[in-house]
């Protein structure tokens, strides 16, 4: 996470859920609200208390950093994205590929991705 920064504070998550723009996927929820300082993104993960005990939601909150981290080159700067496993998702179904599908599929959506990320990764295939 080279260019995006960590939402710790409850009235920046606040702030992100209350006024940013909603999409979903199939297993998370993402809200996207452009950002005061153009050259960083800031990243809020939440997974609900309801969803799991520590363990698990600790592990699902890696595999959404993680998952993240992967697609940050090619994602543009200057926006708060928060992201929520919704309660209603199926546990099993956490896993790295579900979450990065996932992610892409509300990137997509946002149109966050860069276009010359999109180019090169489209020759590459």
């Amino acid at each position: 996470m080279k260019q995006t920064k960590m939402m710790k504070k409850n009235y920046e998550f606040r702030n992100v859920l209350s006024r940013g723009k909603y999409y979903s996927g199939r297993y998370i929820e993402a809200f996207i609200k452009k950002s005061k300082q153009d050259y960083v993104n800031f990243l809020g993960l939440a997974v609900s208390v309801k969803t799991a005990k520590a363990v698990k939601r600790n592990h699902i909150k890696r595999l959404l950093r993680e998952s993240y981290q992967r697609q940050e080159d090619g994602v543009k700067k200057g926006y708060s994205i928060v992201f929520l496993w919704k309660k209603k998702a199926d546990l099993k179904e956490a896993k790295f590929s579900n979450i990065e599908k996932d992610m892409q599929v509300i990137f997509n959506k946002a149109n966050l991705k860069k276009e010359s990320y999109e180019k090169n990764t489209n020759m590459a295939n």
